[in-house]
C-alpha cells in the first residue's frame, strides 16, 4: 500500500504516525505538525499526522474528550492543507467513516474497537487506508479476523498495530513475539509505543504512564523489522489533557527521531 506516494511495508524505510494524543487546540496542533514536517523532510521518513477529535473510552465522565466530530475534521484540514501531509484519525461509530474519509488518508480503530464488524465494515467501505489497534486483551493471531473483514468488502489496505497486552492490573507489556506473528498474512506492522506505556487506570480518573521509557522501548519495537512507529508528543507532558504520562516531550522529539531513524536503517540493513 501507498501513503503519501510512498510504499509503507514491513520492508521499506521506517513510515511514522505521529502527532498529538487529542485536539487541545490549533496552535498545539500547528507546532506538532511543523515539527514533524522539518524532521521527516530532514530524515527522509514518510509522515502521517496523528490527533484525535475524540478520546470517547476515557476513564471519568470528568476526562477531556476533545473538540468533536465537526469541529476536530476542520483542525485536521487545516492541517493537511498547511504542511501538505496526510492525516490519520481513529473513529467510534459507523456513521464516523464517511465524513472522516473525506478528510482523513487513513482511518484508525480503537483498540477497544477491533471487533466492532459494522465499525470495521464501514471503515473499509471508505477504500481508505484502515489502522487496526490491537486490543489489550487479544492474541496477534486474533487480529486477522478484523483483517478478513476488510477484505470481504473489498479493502486490502489494512495495517495492524501492536500497542501491549494487560499484565494484572494498571499495567501493559509487549510481547515482541507478537511483531512476527501479526506480520504473518503481509500487513504492514506498527507499534503505537505511547499507548503501550500506559498504566490504565493508575491515576485514578486517569490513565498513568511510564513516558520515561519510550526511547527504550521504540528500539525494541523497531528491531523487529517492522513498517511504522506510532508516536504522540506534547511540550509539555504534565499540561496535557489526555496521556501526557506517556508521552514524548516535543524538545526531545529531533534527537529521539534521529535515532530511531538510524536504528531502522541498522535493523533493516541487517536482516
Amino acid at each position: 500500500m501507498k501513503i503519501n506516494g510512498r510504499e509503507v511495508s514491513n520492508e521499506n524505510r521506517l513510515t511514522v504516525f505521529g502527532g498529538v494524543n487529542v485536539i487541545e487546540s490549533d496552535d498545539l496542533l500547528f507546532s506538532v505538525a511543523e515539527k514533524f514536517k522539518i524532521l521527516s523532510e530532514k530524515l527522509d521518513f514518510n509522515y502521517v499526522f496523528k490527533a484525535s477529535f475524540d478520546k470517547a473510552n476515557r476513564s471519568s465522565m470528568d476526562s477531556f474528550r476533545g473538540p468533536g466530530l465537526d469541529e476536530g475534521l476542520k483542525s485536521l484540514e487545516k492541517i493537511k492543507n498547511e504542511f501538505n501531509l496526510p492525516v490519520i484519525t481513529d473513529i467510534h461509530e459507523p456513521n464516523q467513516a464517511l465524513p472522516v474519509s473525506e478528510v482523513c488518508d487513513v482511518l484508525q480503530i480503537p483498540a477497544f474497537l477491533c471487533r466492532q464488524t459494522d465499525l470495521i465494515v464501514a471503515a473499509a467501505k471508505t477504500k481508505k487506508v484502515i489502522n487496526i489497534k490491537k486490543p489489550q486483551f487479544s492474541s496477534a493471531k486474533e487480529m486477522f479476523h478484523a483483517v478478513s473483514k476488510c477484505i470481504a468488502v473489498g479493502n486490502e489496505d489494512v495495517i495492524l498495530c501492536e500497542r501491549g497486552n494487560v499484565f494484572g492490573y494498571n499495567n501493559l507489556v509487549v510481547d515482541t513475539l507478537n511483531f512476527q506473528i501479526l506480520k504473518e498474512r503481509g500487513n504492514p506492522v506498527f507499534f503505537d509505543v505511547t499507548h503501550s506505556l500506559q498504566q490504565p487506570g493508575m491515576l485514578e480518573k486517569s490513565t498513568g504512564g511510564r513516558g520515561q521509557y519510550v526511547f527504550e522501548l521504540a528500539k525494541a519495537g523497531i528491531s523487529q523489522n517492522i513498517a511504522g512507529l506510532f508516536l504522540e508528543t506534547h511540550p509539555d507532558p504534565s499540561q496535557a489533557k489526555c496521556d501526557g504520562p506517556c508521552a514524548l516531550k516535543l524538545s526531545d522529539l529531533d534527537v529521539f527521531m534521529e535515532k530511531i531513524i538510524s536504528f531502522d536503517e541498522f535493523v533493516k540493513n541487517n536482516k
